[in-house]
């Protein structure tokens, strides 16, 4: 899977991606992450991508030119499944999103900033949108750090243990169940007897209960969604 991220401020980006699973999936040549400054494309003497909005109003909006140039650049040399642009209104992203683009070949994520990008790009480049919370960030690049660490753990054989993510809470709308290691008695903290038991098929009837009544106390919305 490729992923190319395309920010004017591509230092942010330079560490998550070089550590921890998103590194393993990289040193596997299962996911290719490349980061594109979006100030490399724009034709302005100064380098500048952004303008002031028509109209007026407060904060500084992205150009068209430079975002249009280092996308077609892109799509020049392959086909792309989507082309995300990270904003507060997209939908929201949940696991069932993180599914769906893990299966994606290529995709796009451009990082907004300032006030946003020029609502043409929006209309008639851009072909998904996606918001990581109801909340207002400064720049795209930490959204897309979490939407990629989402997606790229999902994609076989980076995680060491494939079945790993297929038990992480939201996959089928519950939160995971609680877990614990050793030892088995700590301080009088004891770990409940079921799991000690070596009985996998009552161990899985524990979990799957564990797993309905947190997700009933802390995440009921969740149940809602259970098809």
């Amino acid at each position: 899977m490729r992923i190319d991220i395309l920010t004017v401020l591509p230092e942010i980006l330079e560490s998550p991606f070089n550590h921890s699973i998103i590194k393993r999936g990289k040193e596997k040549g299962l996911a290719e992450i490349y980061i594109h400054n979006i100030r490399d494309y724009s034709t302005d003497k100064h380098k500048r991508t952004d303008d002031y909005a028509f109209s007026g109003g407060a904060g500084m909006v992205m150009t068209i030119q430079p975002i249009e140039a280092v996308i077609n650049h892109l799509k020049s040399q392959r086909e792309y499944d989507d082309i995300i642009y990270t904003s507060p209104d997209g939908e929201k992203f949940e696991q069932k999103a993180a599914n769906q683009l893990s299966l994606a070949k290529n995709i796009i994520i451009l990082c907004g900033h300032y006030k946003g990008i020029d609502q043409r790009i929006r209309d008639h480049i851009i072909t998904r949108e996606i918001s990581i919370g109801d909340f207002v960030l400064t720049g795209g690049e930490l959204a897309a750090t979490v939407m990629v660490d989402a997606i790229v753990r999902l994609i076989p054989g980076v995680l060491s243990d494939e079945t790993s993510a297929l038990t992480d809470s939201f996959q089928d709308n519950l939160l995971s169940p609680p877990v614990y290691t050793r030892p088995a008695d700590y301080n009088g903290w004891k770990v409940p007897d079921i799991l000690l038991s070596g009985n996998e098929k009552k161990v899985n009837e524990w979990k799957e209960k564990q797993a309905y009544e947190r997700t009933k106390k802390l995440r009921p919305d969740l149940l809602d969604q259970k098809d």
